[in-house]
């Protein structure tokens, strides 16, 4: 997983509530066993017609918001089912912070475990992100907690577990191998033989 820290772009603004993860990947796109590739797919039944060309009114496919890092979007994002393949999606499309005013809770812990910083802001503030971000970069500091934007600064929590996986690059496994030797010594001394 690569560190994060600091971004500063614009926003694809994605002005929909309730964004589900069928939405983000629709189930037949599942089937991939590597966390890559997904990307193509992203709200696939949103991005293309039935005959694989672009919808041309839908966010991803106007050419301005082309290659930015930061989704903007509302209420309720990654809501329905638990599969992870939602955040393996966004993050092989190039997503690395999404904005929102509130998250389902599993998909919000899956970005964490791969490399997205999920931010909570209040309603009113990702309200002024939407209405200045067209023109003006959004710069999200990890380090500060702050996301600020045409003059404004906004603050978001997160919790240290969570700060420290992004901030060092980190998964889950890769914090339980800092801890290998103690790992070790404990297995010495209570006579147990790993068999790696």
């Amino acid at each position: 997983m690569k560190r994060f820290n600091f971004i500063c772009d614009k926003a694809i603004p994605l002005d929909i509530i309730n964004v589900d993860t069928d939405q983000i990947i629709p189930k037949q796109f599942l089937k991939m066993v590597k966390k890559e590739g997904y990307g193509e797919f992203l709200f696939y039944n949103w991005r293309y017609q039935s005959d694989g060309t672009h919808l041309a009114d839908f966010v991803l496919n106007d050419n301005r918001y082309s290659g930015r890092r930061i989704l903007l979007t509302r209420d309720n994002f990654g809501s329905g089912s638990s599969r992870e393949h939602a955040v393996w999606a966004l993050r092989d499309f190039g997503i690395i912070v999404i904005i929102a005013p509130s998250f389902a809770d599993i998909f919000y812990n899956n970005c964490f475990k791969n490399g997205i910083l999920p931010v909570k802001l209040q309603h009113q503030e990702v309200e002024f992100l939407f209405r200045n971000s067209e023109n003006e970069d959004i710069v999200v500091d990890l380090g500060e907690q702050k996301v600020g934007c045409g003059g404004q600064s906004f603050n978001f929590l997160i919790n240290g577990f969570h700060k420290r996986m992004l901030m060092e690059g980190l998964d889950e496994i890769g914090i339980t191998l800092e801890l290998e030797k103690a790992i070790r010594e404990f297995e010495s001394k209570s006579g147990y033989r790993s068999s790696a």
